[in-house]
């Protein structure tokens, strides 16, 4: 006989009383897409490591795309809506998950705050209606905990400038429409932002990418090597108010918070899977979950959850109220996905031989836990920026 397993309460300090109505709906949106949608197909997209262009039309009914820029199509969400729709998209799949982060919050969270009122019009309503996808192009092959010192060069020509240096690990880098590349003016050794846009189905000459193959994580979403041999941008293709690395680390303060909701929504997938796999599965004559050593781990996996969620929710309090600082974006972003990922991978622990099987779903929330652990700071990087703010001494240049 097949037991009926306990509800599984993943808000156990009733952290929803906290939602308004337009929060309830957002969430509920969100939710439908990823139940009626994105569930049933992404461990297909995931096993093949095939991007899945066909949600996309779906996934813009839900209105969320953009998320915190206001006009030009997107819904201008605060933060907390916006760590929301993290978490429940991340809740169903990591790799769509990332689709959005790219396109909402790198690369028109970037042209919103850094573009002029022509460069805004021009490309955030068709990024906002995902005719067209972006990319973020930071990080390079020798450069990605000190991307501050990034070594791709823009140099004047004529009319516009010319882009030569190469960039790794750069999500939808093969597939993107747009790309915003940060480059170092050599002119004033400032970095600043390019938007290299494809043409015709082209990219300009001498613009390469090529997808990253063999990754354990996220292999919904292709991540692209990029090389750049003198590519050729008009000047009103830089950003216009982006003009040093303090402007890149801005962009990324705002978005690792958004990191954190990403972590709490594996953590919470992996913690359900768990609690009800423990209810359902027998050995020994009875459900794992009546053994005293299963309960004990559901109960810390819960505590660690909670304070998650505790943590998530008040810095997204504290980014709206514009109290949030980038020693405690760091914080959030290295004890959740910290924690997550402990989480995430006593949940597939739990399940024994069934939690490799990726029908689970179990796994993949482990295995795309080990990408947000690493990117937009590392757990040491992110240490070492607390670890500034605490003692006043900075151990890394």
């Amino acid at each position: 006989m097949t037991r009926i397993p306990h509800d599984v309460d993943t808000d156990y300090y009733a952290l929803a009383d906290f939602l308004s109505e337009e929060d309830r709906d957002l969430v509920e949106r969100v939710r439908s897409f990823v139940r009626s949608d994105l569930a049933p197909v992404i461990n297909d997209y995931w096993e093949q490591a095939q991007f899945p262009h066909a949600l996309l039309p779906a996934f813009v009914k839900t209105g969320v795309v953009g998320t915190t820029v206001r006009g030009y199509g997107a819904p201008g969400l605060n933060r907390f809506q916006a760590g929301l729709v993290a978490m429940e998209l991340s809740r169903g799949d990591g790799s769509f998950n990332t689709v959005n982060a790219v396109q909402s919050g790198l690369v028109m969270g970037t042209i919103d705050r850094f573009g002029d009122d022509e460069q805004k019009a021009r490309w955030l309503p068709a990024l906002a209606r995902m005719e067209k996808l972006g990319a973020f192009g930071l990080t390079e092959p020798l450069h990605g905990s000190d991307s501050v010192r990034l070594e791709t060069t823009a140099r004047r020509s004529g009319d516009g400038y010319l882009l030569s240096g190469a960039k790794r690990w750069i999500g939808m880098g093969d597939i993107a429409d747009v790309v915003i590349i940060w480059a170092r003016d050599e002119s004033d050794g400032k970095v600043r932002g390019f938007v290299v846009e494809e043409t015709d189905g082209r990219y300009p000459d001498g613009f390469e990418a090529a997808p990253i193959l063999g990754k354990i994580g996220k292999r919904a979403i292709p991540q692209a090597d990029i090389t750049l041999d003198d590519v050729f941008v008009p000047a009103g293709d830089r950003l216009a108010h982006a003009n040093s690395f303090r402007d890149v680390s801005a962009v990324l303060s705002a978005t690792r918070s958004t990191v954190a909701w990403e972590a709490l929504g594996h953590a919470t997938a992996a913690y359900e899977i768990a609690a009800r796999y423990a209810q359902t599965r027998e050995q020994f004559g009875r459900p794992i979950a009546s053994f005293q050593l299963v309960q004990h781990k559901l109960a810390k996996m819960l505590a660690e959850l909670t304070s998650m969620q505790l943590m998530c929710f008040r810095s997204a309090t504290l980014q709206d109220d514009g109290r949030f600082s980038n020693a405690q974006a760091s914080l959030l972003k290295m004890h959740v996905c910290d924690k997550a990922r402990d989480l995430c991978r006593e949940a597939r622990d739990m399940l024994g031989g069934n939690g490799l099987l990726l029908e689970n779903d179990v796994a993949r929330h482990l295995t795309d836990m080990e990408v947000v652990h690493t990117y937009e700071g590392t757990d040491s990087i992110q240490s070492l920026i607390v670890g500034r703010d605490i003692t006043g001494i900075a151990a890394f240049a």
